[in-house]
């Protein structure tokens, strides 16, 4: 089968023999039809930050996909039936590849007449967006909230935000055109870091009662530190965005007398959400979100798809390859 790996920093090879996965009882096989990129894959694609001391290169066949939508081929599970359209999550997160093997609860059934069903892709990040709501344990109806970092991941926040009830949103980050994206997504303000002090602009936007909730999407020592001096006493972050160094300077003393909560969420453990993700995306409560997913590749474009991502190429969002 067909196959992406990582063979040095910044360097795919394309692969076309390697094994097919077999299912186990409890399992299905799924021959893909699309795969999307995450921001998660970044890292081990350029090797910089952190995974500069982590990665093994060559990287095994495959790695790191995990948003992948395609038709079940084989399966080893009595409630899923062959020729059915799904979203999988791939065991091991070996999703850059034709054909993966998944299991429940990280499958969800999709429309078999979906007009395009490549942009059900979206349904795999907003289901880690809706889990990481779901463990912070935090209402969001009548707060003011702010996300910081707006690539695809912001801008679902930015939206579901706004859906589950926000009084506010504000969407930070430091490129033009993703807060273009980030007003099509309702924030209610957008603030340009890389031009103005946002710190200043939410105390400004909020008459000085600055954030209730904060949601880091972009990772980085800079965006933590903006995101605390934003909160209110007893304001909640959520750190959602991949760190990209193992230590970062940060003004703990502030957080800790301002009593600020602080939630992480990582990990493969969405699948339970897969299912609603996925009819939130077929129906009207996020369809809008289908439009994230752009631009798009076909599988043999891999390497010029992923340094388009990589370099934050204008309207580069949800980067999807296409078999």
């Amino acid at each position: 089968m067909k196959a992406l790996q990582f063979t040095a920093p910044g360097q795919i090879t394309m692969l076309d023999d390697v094994t097919v996965p077999e299912p186990v009882e409890g399992e299905i096989q799924v021959k893909c039809t699309s795969v999307g990129m995450c921001g998660s894959n970044m890292g081990h694609y350029t090797g910089e930050g952190v995974w500069e001391k982590i990665m093994s290169y060559p990287a095994p066949a495959g790695s790191t996909g995990h948003e992948n939508i395609g038709f079940i081929t084989r399966s080893r599970h009595p409630a899923w039936k062959e020729g059915t359209l799904v979203l999988a999550q791939p065991e091991g997160h070996f999703g850059f590849a034709e054909y993966i093997v998944s299991r429940p609860p990280s499958i969800a059934r999709l429309p078999q007449d979906d007009p395009d069903p490549c942009t059900l892709i979206i349904a795999q990040p907003l289901s880690t967006v809706l889990r990481a709501l779901a463990l912070t344990e935090e209402s969001i109806i009548n707060k003011t909230c702010a996300v910081i970092g707006q690539g695809s991941m912001g801008l679902i926040f930015t939206h579901i935000l706004r859906l589950f009830g926000a009084r506010k949103v504000f969407a930070v980050d430091i490129l033009d055109w993703r807060l273009k994206w980030s007003k099509r997504y309702m924030a209610d303000a957008v603030i340009n870091a890389s031009k103005d002090d946002p710190v200043a602009a939410i105390n400004d936007l909020t008459g000085g009662e600055k954030c209730d909730f904060i949601v880091d999407a972009a990772g980085k020592e800079s965006s933590l530190n903006t995101a605390v001096f934003c909160l209110r006493n007893y304001g909640r972050l959520l750190v959602f965005g991949m760190p990209h160094t193992e230590l970062v300077r940060f003004p703990w003393y502030h957080v800790f007398r301002s009593n600020i909560q602080i939630n992480t969420c990582v990990g493969p453990e969405c699948g339970a959400y897969f299912q609603t993700a996925a009819d939130m995306v077929v129906d009207n409560r996020a369809s809008a979100l289908r439009d994230i997913v752009t631009p798009r590749f076909p599988w043999d474009k891999a390497p010029e798809a992923f340094a388009l991502y990589a370099a934050n190429a204008t309207d580069a969002l949800k980067v999807t390859l296409e078999f």
